[in-house]
């Protein structure tokens, strides 16, 4: 910089060389270079050993698309009497990856996407419950960035309507366009590369009014939303090391789970908007058009009324049972699966949409397939009969406590007299000593079966008089040391006779 002041200031190279204390031909090296702008201070490019095999390393990077390993081709190109380093290889490869994907990268636009335009929608592995893979269902209003996440016990059709439908439902509308991948629920297959839809998909997008597309095979950044929705879910939801979650003991606490993430995420900021996404639902929710009122049905099998007072239904020669609230209600029932692994799947359609309320195997005439969880608290039958006081005498003698109901359930079934003349009894003895004590004395009279006359008198009577400690000592004339009345006979002959105090009678 002082060479090209001092250049500046005399406009000479001799001068300048003076002022800076260097030759003038240093100064005219800087002075061109300058001019130049800096193309003259780059290093001259050398040939190199590998420049007659670049053309063979293109081959090979464009081969597999850019996917190449350095080791194996500098490998081959020693093969080919190649006598270069492998850093040299290593840098060879590298330009040429570098020059291969130019112009093959995928540039990604933004989307700026319409209010109630574009729903998306995908699964993700969820958590085993009871030894039995679940799914989770993923909807992702593009807008609004709103999320629904639902448990699912499988991707059979049935299943897919089920959700969407609740995911309407839970939207308040139903969006213009549907985006997914391409299942065999969707797509039956590809002609010329234009998806085949299945026909009871569209029958179902008839229903609601909306469109179904898919995206490209092997695409997944073309529905990118919900692909991270999964992820993030997946992450949040399925018991792993990273999150400390315990596993699910039930369906029903997963579908719990999947409820407040769902509210977790859908009441924060979102990165992007900078808005809580169930915020502006509110305002896409009116750019939505109303969901039908009835769901589709279609594919969720055939109809079967709930007793009234049983809730068994009754398919194909089999029972199955259903939750007690749905006592008089219809249900779906359909089959899922074959062979061993064939199941009964029934579905209730109310007022949120069509929900899975029971799936079971297969049953055989005559042996039922029952779930205890859905039948109430059952009342106690004959063999578990609970006291219940029919008057005032009967509340007054139960209101002692536990040992006069034992009381009065041993007695009954000993068929014991005058048990009310004893009950009576027993509510006098409480009135003249503590009603806990005679409570006590009922208890052990009903486990030691004393019911007789004067027996709960005699137990409050040894229980008073016994020590507080609960110790007893026998006294001198009641020992219980063995005594030695046998030892007489020692030294005695056979069949002579062997007095003792003259009390007891002669022993032969």
């Amino acid at each position: 910089m002082e060479i090209l002041n001092a250049y500046d200031l005399t406009g000479s190279l001799r001068d300048a060389g003076e002022l800076a204390g260097c030759s003038h031909h240093t100064v005219k090296h800087y002075v061109e270079r300058r001019a130049a702008a800096g193309v003259l201070g780059r290093a001259v490019a050398r040939p190199m050993l590998i420049d007659e095999f670049l053309p063979k390393v293109e081959e090979w990077v464009e081969r597999p698309k850019g996917k190449v390993r350095a080791g194996v081709a500098h490998d081959k190109l020693v093969a080919l009497g190649y006598t270069g380093s492998q850093r040299t290889t290593r840098r060879a490869v590298a330009t040429v990856k570098t020059a291969y994907r130019a112009g093959r990268v995928r540039v990604h636009r933004p989307w700026v996407t319409e209010p109630g335009m574009w729903l998306q929608y995908d699964y993700g592995d969820g958590p085993v419950i009871d030894g039995v893979k679940t799914v989770l269902f993923v909807a992702w209003l593009a807008w609004s960035r709103f999320r629904v996440v639902l448990p699912i016990r499988d991707k059979t059709m049935p299943s897919l309507f089920a959700a969407l439908d609740v995911t309407f439902r839970r939207l308040g509308g139903a969006p213009t366009y549907v985006l997914t991948d391409n299942e065999k629920t969707v797509t039956r297959e590809h002609i010329a590369g234009v998806p085949v839809r299945n026909p009871a998909l569209v029958a179902f997008a008839e229903h609601y009014s909306v469109t179904v597309h898919t995206c490209v095979p092997a695409d997944p950044a073309s529905k990118g939303g919900t692909e991270s929705s999964v992820k993030i879910s997946k992450a949040d939801l399925v018991p792993k090391d990273t999150n400390l979650l315990a596993e699910y003991t039930s369906f029903g606490e997963l579908e719990a789970a999947c409820e407040a993430f769902c509210e977790k995420v859908n009441t924060r900021p979102h990165r992007v908007t900078k808005r809580p996404p169930v915020e502006m639902l509110a305002e896409e929710r009116l750019r939505l058009h109303p969901v039908a009122v009835s769901a589709h049905i279609v594919a969720f099998g055939t109809t079967r009324q709930v007793p009234a007072n049983t809730p068994m239904i009754t398919f194909e020669s089999g029972q199955y049972s259903v939750p007690h609230q749905l006592l008089g209600a219809t249900v779906w029932v359909r089959t899922h699966g074959v062979g061993a692994d064939e199941q009964v799947v029934i579905v209730h359609v109310g007022e949120h949409g069509p929900v899975e309320v029971a799936r079971h195997h297969r049953a055989t005439p005559g042996t039922p397939r029952i779930e205890e969880q859905h039948f109430p608290p059952q009342p106690a039958g004959p063999c578990n009969r609970q006291p219940l006081a029919k008057n005032a005498a009967e509340a007054e003698f139960l209101d002692l406590g536990e040992g006069a109901r034992l009381w009065l359930g041993e007695a009954a079934a000993a068929g014991t007299p005058r048990m009310r003349v004893k009950m009576a009894e027993a509510l006098a003895l409480a009135k003249l000593v503590d009603p806990v004590e005679v409570d006590w004395a009922l208890g052990h009279a009903a486990v030691h079966g004393r019911v007789a006359e004067a027996d709960l008198s005699s137990i409050l009577d040894h229980h008073a008089r016994a020590p507080k400690s609960g110790e007893h000592r026998a006294s001198e004339d009641r020992s219980l040391t063995q005594g030695t009345r046998a030892w007489a006979r020692l030294g005695q002959q056979l069949g002579q006779p062997v007095h003792d105090d003259g009390d007891n009678e002669a022993v032969r």
